[in-house]
């Protein structure tokens, strides 16, 4: 796994508002959602609270990777690509819960970073 490029890390504490994680389904369907239980953990990975998957809970556990979209502040667009892991206990679970506020938090989904774009320009 490659470590989330420096430009994207800094672009990640600028984003504005939810991001979209995309999943896609055993048959080929693809689910997009929008998530603001969002963060970083260590230098490859970003994880999303499930706090009310569904389809995308299924694609996950069907072994699907994952793509998260993010823009900035001043308009940017990034986006990250790899697999997708969903946590119900361990470190990751346990930070997850820390600052998920109030919600279920019913597992952590990681993105570990293999593939890291801003538009079409690859970061990797």
């Amino acid at each position: 796994m490659a470590k989330l490029p420096d430009v994207l890390a800094a672009a990640w504490e600028e984003r504005d508002g939810p991001v979209v994680l995309t999943t896609v389904s055993a048959e080929g369907n693809p689910n997009s959602i929008y998530a603001s239980c969002v963060a970083r953990f260590g230098d490859d990975m970003i994880v999303v609270a499930d706090n009310f998957f569904d389809k995308t809970r299924a694609n996950i556990l069907a072994g699907s990777p994952g793509s998260l979209l993010f823009i900035t502040k001043s308009g940017k667009s990034f986006q990250v690509k790899g697999p997708l892991e969903r946590l119900t206990s361990g470190e990751v679970f346990d930070d997850m819960k820390s600052w998920n506020g109030n919600r279920p938090g019913h597992a952590a989904v990681t993105l570990t970073c293999e593939e890291a774009f801003s538009g079409a320009e690859s970061l990797l």
